[in-house]
């Protein structure tokens, strides 16, 4: 069984060359003369931690805004939204996300999604917007050669991820389960949709930043050109801060609570798949964690310990930080290079940051991470 281990905390001097097929790429990224204070970010469960306001980042005193912190989704959403028309615009988001939920929730009976799950090879009746997922998941699932897989959600409960009641399953039965987790066997004929028998399928790892695109669409046909919208962690920014500055989003660390560095961008998606999310540690000693090999039905090992995507469509960052994070570095990079529209910033487990060239200079360790290794790489 897989070891997903110790992870060595930073600090600690790492002399290991950057991988072989990206070495020629990769350069040295210019040092951090002036590191960033650690940010007074609320906890929040999921990925990264948003930043409103940084020391030299102030509001503007006349800028009015409307907040709100609410729990859907199975996690905690917060919007901080400026502008006119910005109570409505929050107001629409609300009824938008807790409409979404209702379709794609895996346990919430009636909707699209339970109803598949429960009426394997039978067509199901669903709505435009769940059609719409499962067709660009679909696209997704090819594209990233099976990294991102909605239909391991019977192996992740086997793990016992979903409940909470953690086990380490026998080789035997992941082997079984796996055997129903053709993604592409699944069907769209008209407003219909069929799984296969024992097929059970679970967006988590792309419902919220679906959400976060059909969000801020809406807040934009509001009117709305700034605002941060946080779906547990998933965080879309709209336009820029009010007085015309990039937003400064943290980074959430892998080794533990608080960010590892600051992202300034702008009007995109910024979404983090991490270990630390959900893990447990077996009675052999050896931590496990949620992310899953869609090839073994085991916790991805691939080196990679955090991998954060930015780009301007949230469902595509949203599935691609799950599939870089099982790709590991050499495929995460490779996916990058055949692919238009997206930056990433991957971890390894060898204390090593790598960054895709369109974040050189706009990313920054923060004071406590300034040991930690820089690479940028080129395509």
């Amino acid at each position: 069984m897989i070891w997903l281990g110790h992870i060595t905390a930073p600090g600690m001097q790492i002399s290991r060359e950057p991988r072989d097929s990206v070495r020629e790429a990769v350069q040295e990224m210019p040092g951090q003369e002036k590191p960033v204070q650690e940010m007074p970010v609320q906890e929040m469960p999921g990925k990264e931690k948003p930043v409103q306001e940084m020391p030299g980042q102030k509001m503007p005193a006349l800028a009015s805004r409307e907040t709100q912190t609410f729990f859907a989704m199975d996690t905690i959403i917060s919007m901080e939204i400026y502008g006119d028309h910005k109570e409505e615009a929050v107001k629409r988001a609300m009824n938008q996300i807790d409409s979404l939920e209702a379709l794609w929730s895996v346990t919430r009976e009636g909707s699209d999604v339970y109803e598949l799950n429960h009426h394997q090879g039978s067509p199901v009746k669903v709505s435009e917007e769940t059609r719409e997922l499962v067709s660009f998941a679909l696209g997704m699932e090819q594209e990233t050669g099976g990294a991102f897989n909605p239909s391991l959600y019977p192996v992740v409960k086997t793990w016992g991820f979903t409940t909470r009641e953690y086990q380490i399953p026998k080789e035997e039965e992941l082997q079984r389960l796996l055997e129903h987790t053709d993604f592409q066997k699944l069907q769209i004929e008209g407003e219909a949709i069929i799984l296969p028998e024992r097929m059970e399928i679970d967006f988590g790892a792309v419902a919220k930043g679906y959400t976060g695109d059909l969000v801020v669409e809406t807040m934009k046909k509001c009117g709305i050109t700034s605002g941060i919208v946080n779906l547990g962690g998933n965080v879309a920014l709209i336009g820029q801060t009010p007085d015309g500055r990039p937003w400064r989003t943290g980074i959430r660390s892998p080794y533990g609570e608080g960010t590892i560095g600051v992202l300034e961008a702008e009007d995109c998606h910024i979404i983090t798949s991490g270990g630390y999310e959900r893990y447990f540690t077996g009675e052999d000693g050896k931590v496990y964690w949620h992310i899953l090999d869609p090839k073994t039905g085991c916790p991805a090992d691939s080196g990679i310990i955090s991998a954060t995507i930015v780009g301007t469509e949230g469902n595509r960052c949203d599935a691609l930080s799950t599939a870089a994070f099982v790709m590991g570095l050499e495929g995460a990079v490779s996916y990058w290079r055949a692919h238009e529209g997206i930056e990433m910033i991957l971890i390894t487990e060898d204390n090593q940051i790598y960054l895709t060239e369109g974040l050189d200079g706009r990313f920054t360790l923060n004071e406590m991470s300034q040991g930690i290794p820089v690479h940028v790489i080129k395509k």
